[in-house]
């Protein structure tokens, strides 16, 4: 065996390392953080503007016997993304890991996009992720411990839906940026990657979306939406040792309705 193998036992243990999740007050943000919680993780709980949420996932996680805390950042503006990763190694010491997953997703004609939702759009699930993953290497540089970076994109990045241009377009970015920033991080001993969801179930989308939840079932070779913890347990494997070699990749979580053929 490898030196840098940990036994089977230890691939996915987590344990003494420090992780932001951008995005935990929503649902797919929670499912990551809970589960790299008790992976052993220590949890920064990011949110902007769902305090109670953040707040509330963080003492749960702690009421569970783990180690989180939550942090408010507007993830648009540098000095405040410096400050999430100031916390996080305030809180817990130290800082190995960042899970960009905070996002937005509006529906509109492409005719009714307008510049200002475009921007906000570039900014919040492109940008955000680029200020964030750009202050964790400077940090990663100066504490020379390496880590990981996860981007949460979306199957639309390559198979975009009607009403989604602006979004399709962001999330293509972001995927793009993580295979430009592994190759310029790796020297650093940190790695990038990004993972692809499909659907995945939120409270109240069968009433709000019958008609695309049917369509989803219908397409997708599993039969089901997603969940928050399938996703969360692909962020898990990327940051955990079982991914010690893997930087620079998409790892699409769709339930297989990717491999539908698109004609």
């Amino acid at each position: 065996m490898a030196a840098n193998a940990p036994p089977v036992d230890r691939l996915l243990d987590l344990s003494g390392r420090v992780v932001i999740v951008t995005g935990a007050s929503g649902g797919i943000g929670a499912g990551i953080a809970r589960r790299l919680a008790e992976a052993g993780a220590g949890v920064l709980c990011h949110y902007h503007g769902n305090q109670a949420a953040a707040e509330e996932l963080a003492a749960q996680i702690v009421q569970a016997g783990g180690r989180a805390a939550a942090h408010r950042a507007d993830l648009a503006e540098e000095a405040e993304a410096e400050a999430l990763v100031r916390g996080a190694v305030a809180r817990f010491g130290r800082l190995d890991a960042v899970v960009n997953n905070a996002g937005w997703q509006p529906v509109a004609p492409l005719g009714e996009i307008s510049q200002a939702s475009w921007e906000r759009m570039m900014a919040v699930n492109a940008g955000g992720p680029f200020l964030l993953t750009r202050i964790f290497a400077r940090h990663a540089r100066a504490a020379g411990t390496g880590g990981a970076v996860v981007n949460i994109a979306s199957i639309e990045n390559g198979r975009p839906i009607s009403g989604h241009a602006h979004y399709a377009a962001s999330k293509a970015a972001l995927v793009t940026f993580t295979k430009a920033a592994a190759l310029e991080l790796g020297p650093l001993g940190v790695r990038v990657n990004a993972i692809s969801p499909g659907l995945v179930h939120r409270k109240g989308i069968e009433e709000d979306w019958p008609q695309g939840v049917a369509g989803w079932k219908k397409a997708a070779p599993l039969g089901r939406l997603g969940q928050p913890e399938d996703v969360a347990d692909a962020v898990l494997f990327l940051l955990s040792d079982a991914a010690r070699w893997i930087t620079g990749i998409e790892l699409v979580v769709d339930g297989g309705v990717s491999a539908q053929p698109g004609w």
